[in-house]
């Protein structure tokens, strides 16, 4: 009964394509949205996933996530220093700033000043120069987005200098760095370049990041800290899953992104049902005759179950194919290189897909089970 049901679905091209069509552009359009919403929302926690070396951020008490960083004392990175269960610990300074090229054109940025002598908080892998060049006078590093945005569809080139904040900073290396969600601009400096570059108040220490001792939780050590400082302590996992969360409950692109998955959702219920339910109105006749030879109510649902599952296998691999398909050809484009799209994604439209086909085989189903065998012998 299988080659049969396969048979049927595969004679009516028309409603056949029309069923694969339906179901992959449901999956395109829910795995594409979703995916572009998931990298959105890792943007928020850009800083985070760059600093490899650290497990530990430790920040003002009223931080709520990485773009709302509020600056502490300098005296904070000595005692998180002594805090027991910290193998050591290192300043950041993340500040917004603003740009002038020799050209006159302003841009807004975010600058971040990684420590002087170890350069943790920079970037691991260089496009061009190296971490030692920042020992320079007056140099600074760009994120390649950031390169691109100031001087667009020009080759990377060091040397390369601008005005921050009236002071002259010149590019000694190009690092490839995650997008950022607020800005497309990011540079680095060493810390103690990054205070001159910044005018600010008395407080000017953003962050201060650390590594626990060997065997010991982020989270066990952060709480230590947080008791013997009054200030608050969060391990990278924490600290990123705070920047989702904030994002997430606190921005209108969540209401967006759900809306034009919901739409996804009920175009494929709209096309793949309405397809489905004619597929088999017309085949009708095959199932009545089917029913008058003896095939039972449970060999159909089979055969219906089949068709859909065949159906929507196709036409999700190839929704989910073309969704790969794209970000793959705008990774390096820089406006567009925003997509993640993990397994829980896959997994998500999958299910969506599966709900979608359920509904659409639900009221079909009822007429091949309520189909009359006589029905064959009727014109």
């Amino acid at each position: 009964m299988s080659w049969v049901a396969i048979r049927m679905l595969l004679g009516d091209r028309v409603k056949y394509f029309g069923l694969v069509f339906g179901v992959a552009f449901a999956t395109l359009l829910m795995a594409q949205q979703a995916s572009l919403f998931a990298g959105l929302v890792r943007r928020a926690a850009s800083t985070a996933y760059d600093v490899r070396d650290a497990n530990l951020w430790v920040m003002d008490s009223r931080t709520e996530q990485e773009d709302s960083s509020e600056p502490i004392p300098a005296t904070a990175l000595q005692r998180v220093r002594g805090v027991p269960g910290v193998a050591w610990a290192v300043p950041l300074l993340r500040a917004n700033t603003t740009i002038k090229t020799a050209d006159g054109i302003v841009k807004a940025g975010r600058l971040i000043g990684v420590d002087d002598a170890t350069f943790i908080g920079l970037p691991q892998q260089f496009i061009l120069g190296s971490p030692d060049a920042l020992h320079t006078a007056n140099a600074v590093v760009l994120d390649k987005g950031g390169y691109e945005f100031i001087w667009p569809g020009q080759p990377y080139r060091l040397g390369r200098s601008f005005e921050m904040n009236d002071k002259r900073a010149v590019v000694v290396g190009i690092v490839d760095a995650r997008k950022a969600f607020s800005t497309e601009l990011i540079i680095y400096s060493k810390y103690n370049d990054a205070l001159d570059f910044t005018p600010g108040g008395r407080n000017r220490l953003t962050y201060v990041i650390a590594r626990t001792a060997d065997g010991l939780a982020p989270e066990k050590v952060a709480e230590a800290i947080g008791a013997a400082t009054g200030l608050r302590a969060r391990s990278s996992v924490q600290f990123r899953q705070d920047s989702f969360t904030y994002i997430i409950n606190t921005s209108g692109i969540t209401f967006s992104f759900v809306v034009t998955i919901s739409l996804g959702f009920i175009v494929g219920v709209a096309i793949v049902g309405l397809t489905f339910s004619l597929f088999v109105r017309d085949n009708i006749k095959q199932f009545g005759a089917l029913k008058a030879i003896g095939v039972g109510n449970w060999a159909l649902l089979r055969m219906v179950v089949l068709q859909a599952a065949w159906v929507g296998a196709i036409g999700y691999c190839i929704g989910i194919g073309m969704a790969a398909l794209f970000f793959s050809s705008t990774r390096n484009v820089n406006s567009l290189s925003v997509s993640h799209m993990p397994w829980q994604i896959m997994l998500g439209t999958a299910a969506a897909m599966a709900v979608i086909l359920l509904l659409s085989g639900f009221g079909s189903l009822r007429k091949v089970l309520g189909t009359d065998p006589a029905i064959v012998f009727r014109g």
